[in-house]
């Protein structure tokens, strides 16, 4: 029976051990901080549930375009457990605000139970759980604090990352914090400087505002996600506006620090803004120091993330690697499926490489922002030889019963054979929306295949068939 040790528990680790165990390996994981990762205890799962929250906020504000009114222009509270001082929601009467105690023990509750369940499944499969800090001390052995040493005839690495922390901008859990401390407030930020306009703080910005918070956003950048989709991030860098986000572009951060009840943040052109927290969102660093990766070595590149294949494998054979230590894509469905990929290889089942041009990613915003495959700045590099379509919703049907006025769908298909090559969805859930679009990429599928697929009438996603019959090649009209 083949020993596989795992270092971490997060996607990348939990999922390659279910793979290991299903296919009658000996699994031992070791994790120290809590089965799921950070990815489910502090990132990931809590972000998305804090931003359930925030979403049903904003559909509140929107009620009353959809003819909707409290009774007597009041808002029924909760018997008990209600912050008499709530602060409104945006858009929303006296009365209407958020209890962020409960949401924050929402949040926890969530990530605990996540990992409970996480954790039970591992044991059900028959993998060796061990709570501890583990680093390698050879190429097949694992030792934990205590001691003991673990030896494998695979070793999976998979330690993820932790929040960037820059020397001049210390955090104190307390007003000046990484997204990591933000469930641990006991109340709503008045007014949080969110600094990086990535997804992270694109995210935190669009949800706290949504709560009832004053937002700032600081960009190095001349703009809100300049990494993404330059259509996606305009409509929400229009929203931000709209709703009183304040952005402020092209203005890096270079210092914050505490002052009395509230944060005082430096820009690098000399002024200074003040606020009651300050969020540092500008990025991760892999977890990949003093776990003995270059005692045995195992690359690592200029950024300290482990060098790996498409299969996952590292410099050292036998020992793999998966997730965010590794840099390949900082998502858990990426960490999740190089974990699988790295058990399939090892154990010798059949398996396809990592194929990161079918990986679809969200951002989990109001509205949402999902892409898959090729972008707009492919094409317009000349990267990939490519069609765009694009078409609005406030065009579509159900988005206008709803009141959806922001956002669209796009696809980009190969010209003459029409074949889809990737797709922008910007829309209230549009991480369910882009499945389609997924499929489509993942399987070679044209646009005219997509065009005579039956939606629901009327939907949002009828918008997809939509822009594909728009983007069908004239010639393809010539056989009706």
């Amino acid at each position: 029976m083949p020993r596989i040790v795992i270092l971490g528990g997060g996607p990348g680790g939990y999922e390659a051990a279910l793979v290991g165990a299903e296919l009658g390996a000996f699994v031992t994981l070791i994790d120290s901080d809590g089965v799921g990762g950070a990815c489910v205890l502090t990132d990931c799962v809590p972000s998305k549930t804090l931003i359930a929250t925030s979403a049903a906020m904003t559909d509140l504000a929107a009620a009353p375009s959809l003819g909707v009114r409290l009774r007597d222009g009041e808002c029924v509270l909760p018997e008990e457990g209600w912050d008499a001082g709530a602060v409104p929601g945006p858009g929303l009467p006296p009365g209407v605000g958020v209890d962020i105690e409960r949401v924050h023990a929402r949040v926890r509750g969530l990530a605990a139970a996540q990992s409970r369940d996480i954790e039970t499944r591992l044991e059900k499969e028959a993998v060796r759980v061990v709570h501890a800090r583990g680093r390698l001390v050879g190429p097949h052995a694992v030792e934990v604090d205590s001691g003991e040493a673990f030896f494998g005839d695979i070793i999976l690495i998979a330690t993820g990352a932790s929040p960037r922390i820059l020397p001049t901008v210390v955090p104190d859990g307390e007003r000046i914090l990484t997204w990591r401390h933000l469930y641990d407030l006991r109340k709503l930020p008045e007014h949080l400087i969110v600094v990086g306009s990535g997804v992270t703080g694109a995210e935190f910005a669009s949800a706290y505002q949504a709560l009832g918070a004053n937002v700032t956003l600081v960009s190095s950048r001349d703009r809100v996600l300049p990494g993404e989709d330059p259509d996606a991030a305009r409509v929400l860098e229009e929203v931000f506006q709209r709703r009183g986000v304040t952005v402020l572009g092209r203005a890096r951060a270079e210092a914050a620090r505490r002052v009395d009840d509230g944060v005082e943040v430096d820009l690098a052109d000399g002024r200074t803004i003040t606020g009651s927290h300050v969020l540092m969102a500008v990025g991760s660093v892999p977890r990949t120091s003093d776990i003995g990766l270059a005692e045995v070595g195992i690359r690592r590149n200029a950024t300290g993330h482990i060098e790996v294949d498409r299969m996952s494998r590292t410099s050292v054979p036998g020992v793999y690697a998966a997730g965010d230590c590794t840099g390949v894509l900082p998502l858990a469905s990426v960490a999740a499926m190089q974990g699988r990929i790295a058990m399939w290889h090892a154990l010798g089942e059949a398996v396809t490489p990592l194929r990161l041009g079918t990986v679809s990613s969200n951002i989990f915003t109001e509205p949402e922002i999902a892409t898959v495959g090729i972008s707009q700045k492919m094409i317009e590099s000349g990267v990939v030889a490519a069609q765009t379509t694009i078409l609005p919703l406030a065009r579509n049907p159900r988005a206008k019963m709803q009141g959806i006025t922001d956002g669209f769908v796009k696809l980009f298909c190969r010209p003459g054979s029409g074949s889809v090559l990737g797709g922008v969805v910007v829309a209230p859930r549009a991480s369910e929306m882009i499945f389609p679009v997924s499929l489509a990429v993942a399987n070679g599928l044209t646009v005219d295949q997509v065009a005579h697929t039956f939606t629901i009438y009327p939907s949002v996603s009828g918008s997809l068939t939509e822009a594909a019959r728009i983007a069908m090649p004239r010639d393809l009209f010539a056989s009706f």
